[in-house]
């Protein structure tokens, strides 16, 4: 049986890399996207987030495998933050997940089967810059609902993991990082070479799989070695 994985932001660099080691191995692959035609949805709207995963289950029937990797990216310093920047941040990458789970874990449960790998950043334990506060915040509020879901869930035969990539330089990442950045971050790993969004789509595809049946409410870095957890 084809099994059916739903991956939020899967038109960006990461996302789409996940999508296709995703299709590679076997799944056919509903993106949730603001930039998809199947299944738009706006991460912030939680409405519109349970209206997507429903319109899934409608035509789908069912989804065996949840990744999240969409994510914003509002920086702003504890002086600079506001209402607005931490509440776009917090909806798109802790909430939305949270409301994907409550209308798809139910079918998963009910195979006792399902998949949930959240993609996090190594940043929660090797924060880069003061203006980084509402991303990193919103990333390890991620871990902690992974390893909460993985005690709750693991009975249903679903597992719960996060991967943490390390900076990649996506056209998101340059767009919002200066070049040395990267320069010095890659000097920094133990793998000293630039990161692409393969490395993090071979570590979620691992954790969809039957071959990761035993792992779950982890967290697995695929930066490079920068972060030694």
């Amino acid at each position: 049986m084809t099994r059916i994985a739903a991956v939020t932001g899967g038109e960006g660099a990461i996302g789409g890399a996940i999508a296709r080691a995703l299709a590679g191995a076997g799944h056919e692959v509903a993106i949730l996207d603001r930039e998809t035609t199947r299944f738009p949805v706006d991460l912030t709207d939680e409405r519109g987030v349970r209206a997507a995963a429903r319109r899934l289950l409608d035509e789908l029937g069912r989804c065996d495998v949840l990744v999240h990797a969409a994510a914003a990216f509002d920086r702003a310093t504890l002086a600079e933050l506001d209402m607005e920047a931490w509440r776009r941040v917090q909806a798109v990458n802790v909430e939305s997940v949270l409301w994907l789970a409550q209308e798809l874990v139910p079918a998963m449960a009910s195979q006792g089967f399902g998949r949930i790998v959240i993609v996090v950043s190594d940043t929660v334990w090797d924060p880069p810059a003061p203006d980084l506060l509402p991303y990193v915040a919103s990333k390890a509020a991620l871990i902690g609902v992974a390893r909460s879901l993985s005690r709750s869930l693991g009975a249903n035969g679903i597992t719960v993991n996060c991967v943490a990539p390390g900076l990649t330089p996506t056209p998101a990442a340059e767009a919002a990082m200066p070049p040395e950045a990267f320069a010095e971050v890659r000097r920094r790993q133990a793998i000293p070479r630039p990161l692409v969004p393969e490395d993090v789509a071979g570590a979620v595809a691992f954790l969809a799989s039957d071959a990761a049946g035993a792992i779950t409410g982890q967290t697995l870095c695929a930066d490079g070695g920068l972060v030694l957890r």
